[in-house]
């Protein structure tokens, strides 16, 4: 390791307290549609607010979590203003304790593209809103999220060959050198049926040699790690091959959310319902992520008042359990 990285490392040392478990929201305007109908955010007179929903499922389970953080979502085609979002923002972080650690999620830094793309006006309001909010780290998935200004229904992994790593480690740095908080670049999603792989490298070799050279921390999704070992055909026990070839000291936060398998193939399908093997791979991931602070619950599902939807509730309390073991060093 160059001595860059080195310090990258001893910092996230320093501050490595654990967190815990932690909530993850995506927060669409409009109050959500199908199955996460009056999950987000709605528009009001004086600037924006929770849906009542979404405030019931903060009063019910708010306490279970030491950290929250939502997912960005444009409440415009304009760019981003703190002004247009802070009324709503404040309400959601509201609602749920005082005192809970807080991050964001956001989806506009775009790092995996091979575009040219303006990352500054994403990164002026990400800084805005951490001021303002005291974010410990934002995160973004290391995908292409848009193309030529479109939005895509599913981000795309970025192209897993030479060049496409290069692009992606320059964005990644990039981004970083923009932010004025941790930046969290997240393992990329490899849903069959919802996204596409161009290239052949190996995904997990490709994201040490990014994290390493463009020297920054990273998140692990647990789902999207699946995705990636069921698309190789390594399932069941096989599942944990070659996890160590992913840059595990520098994972700051693993998350999961709701997947399901369907036709032999993997779905990330976010309905709130956690499979065993994503629970398993996690006590696997806990003692090998030497600086890992928190454990994220991602996109809950859950009904009008507030309680979890019954097919979620088993693996959720599981894994509240684990995360808690692994907080208070009771476990590996």
């Amino acid at each position: 390791m160059t001595s860059q990285t080195t310090t990258r490392s001893e910092q996230a040392a320093a501050d490595g307290t654990r967190m815990g478990f932690g909530l993850l929201m995506d927060m669409p305007w409009g109050g959500g549609s199908l199955g996460r109908r009056g999950v987000g955010f709605v528009e009001t007179d004086d600037g924006g607010d929770i849906t009542p929903r979404v405030r019931a499922f903060a009063a019910r389970h708010g306490a279970d979590f030491a950290y929250a953080a939502f997912a960005y979502q444009p409440r415009s085609r304009a760019l981003p203003r703190a002004a247009d979002y802070v009324r709503a923002y404040d309400r959601f972080f509201e609602a749920l304790p005082a005192g809970l650690g807080r991050a964001f999620h956001q989806t506009e830094f775009n790092m995996g593209t091979p575009e040219r793309y303006d990352r500054r006006p994403a990164a002026e309001f990400t800084n805005e809103l951490a001021a303002r909010y005291g974010f410990r780290w934002v995160v973004e998935d290391l995908g292409i999220w848009n193309l030529r200004g479109c939005p895509l229904p599913y981000p795309l992994p970025p192209p897993l060959t030479e060049p496409g790593l290069e692009i992606a480690t320059r964005n990644a740095a990039e981004t970083a050198r923009l932010l004025e908080l941790p930046l969290h670049v997240e393992f990329p999603g490899f849903t069959e049926g919802g996204s596409f792989v161009l290239g052949g490298l190996d995904a997990f070799a490709y994201f040490r040699r990014l994290a390493d050279d463009a020297d920054v921390l990273v998140t692990l999704d647990v789902g999207h790690l699946l995705s990636y070992q069921w698309l190789r055909g390594r399932t069941g026990r096989h599942m944990f091959d070659d996890i160590e070839a992913l840059p595990l000291e520098r994972c700051r936060e693993l998350h999961l959310s709701g997947c399901q398998i369907v036709g032999g193939k993997f779905r990330d399908l976010h309905h709130g319902v956690l499979l065993d093997e994503q629970l398993d791979l996690t006590a696997y991931l806990l003692p090998r992520c030497p600086n890992l602070l928190g454990v994220t619950y991602e996109d809950p599902m859950y009904r009008d008042d507030g309680s979890l939807v019954e097919k979620s509730r088993r693996n959720y309390g599981r894994l509240k359990e684990l995360a808690g073991a692994w907080r208070d060093g009771t476990n590996p």
